[in-house]
């Protein structure tokens, strides 16, 4: 059959028509265990009746205004975003591309408003991923997502992640901000060490840089706090979040101290659909439960169980799984086989994982699962390291 979708994706032969919880329910009626959340997005699983019922509800009131209006559901939700973590202000988008976006934008800009438009410069650091615009494939720096798009858009500096001596000379008169992921995703889960972000938050007050974090994948309790920053001690100036903050819904936001974005005043920047009424709604809805008491507890608790019987299936199949790393419930296998393969072998097992950079499956289940979900998980990846075996040994013969 030829589609009419542009080609860009390379996508498993399976759809889905309904979820629930930590499960999706194929077209034929099978059923697959969600270890992939969609990418870390439906953090709160499928279908989650408050949020089910916060988007019907807001869906028969009203779905776009503009911001040319008021939209007090927004003012609720950024004032509750606030008051959670160490912002002064948000700005909605849609995705995590936008906040990103935002968050380059209003670091060029707090220096240009100081009197520095000389000030651009981002330095990033080699693996990260921070979305697929021009601004932000540039700010990754990753040549394949870069290849052909005409030149790369200037203003952003590479360097290895833990190099200090490379980033102190990376550091010029020209430079704006630093900006990482506490725990990178697309790069193959690579935890960032908390005594690393109090080096870069050091290195920036000293230089007079601000410090960008890019939480669209470690934000909004996917590590067992709020956001992954908390791990450190330390706070950054701007803090992007996404996928998990709409809990399925397109939502985004860019947030940062009432200092970092002393730039952005009225027609700085701005968005047609970012902090429409549906998103924001929604948005609510997912700070309901993941601030509830003992939400936090929970995905602390179920990820300490998740890590120890992945440490256990390690100690089993040490030729198929590597190395165990990640924290909380964003965790990532590095494997001895390619990892294609094993999310192929794990999906015939009927379990959903991710690839990513590095030779690594993530593994970023709702984070409302349980012990018979993460018992049933280690069940099915048992039997895709046992498949995975099995191949091995018939290719050495």
């Amino acid at each position: 059959m030829t589609s009419a979708l542009l080609p860009t994706y390379a996508r498993a032969k399976v759809s889905f028509e309904r979820g629930e919880g930590a499960w999706l329910v194929a077209r034929d009626g099978s059923r697959y265990l969600d270890f992939g959340a969609g990418i870390a997005v439906n953090g709160l699983g499928h279908a989650h009746p408050h949020l089910v019922a916060a988007l019907t509800e807001q869906a028969q009131k009203v779905w776009h205004v503009s911001n040319l209006f008021e939209i007090p559901e927004g003012e609720r939700f950024g004032q509750r975003l606030v008051d959670a973590t160490f912002a002064d202000v948000a700005f909605f988008a849609n995705s995590g591309a936008e906040a990103n976006e935002a968050a380059i934008k209003m670091a060029r800009k707090y220096h240009a408003a100081g009197g520095h438009p000389e000030r651009f410069r981002i330095i990033t650091f080699q693996g990260a991923f921070h979305g697929r615009t021009l601004a932000t494939i540039a700010a990754g720096g990753q040549q394949k997502y870069i290849e052909g798009f005409g030149p790369k858009v200037d203003g952003f500096d590479q360097v290895p992640y833990g190099d200090l001596d490379a980033l102190k000379a990376a550091i010029t008169p020209e430079t704006a901000a630093l900006m990482i992921e506490p725990i990178q995703g697309e790069g193959g889960v690579r935890v960032i060490p908390p005594e690393w972000l109090r080096t870069l938050r050091a290195l920036c007050d000293e230089h007079g840089l601000l410090l960008i974090l890019d939480e669209v994948q470690s934000g909004v309790g996917r590590t067992g706090k709020l956001f992954a920053y908390e791990w450190s001690g330390i706070a950054p100036d701007i803090l992007s979040a996404a996928k998990g903050i709409g809990g399925g819904f397109p939502l985004g936001v860019c947030l940062a101290t009432a200092e970092a974005a002393r730039g952005m005043t009225v027609g700085a920047h701005g968005t047609t659909f970012g902090g429409n009424p549906l998103a924001m709604a929604v948005g609510n809805a997912v700070l309901d439960v993941v601030l509830a008491p003992g939400f936090l507890d929970h995905v602390r608790q179920i990820a300490l169980r998740l890590k120890q019987r992945l440490a256990s299936l390690q100690d089993r199949f040490p030729g198929v799984i590597e190395e165990v790393r990640g924290e909380g419930l964003m965790m990532g296998l590095r494997l001895g086989v390619p990892n294609t393969d094993f999310a192929a072998a794990a999906r015939d097992e009927h379990l959903i994982v991710i690839p990513a950079g590095d030779n690594v499956v993530r593994l970023l289940p709702p984070l409302v699962i349980g012990e018979a979900e993460v018992d049933a998980a280690l069940d099915k990846l048992e039997a895709a390291c046992t498949a995975m075996t099995a191949r091995m040994r018939g290719a050495a013969e």
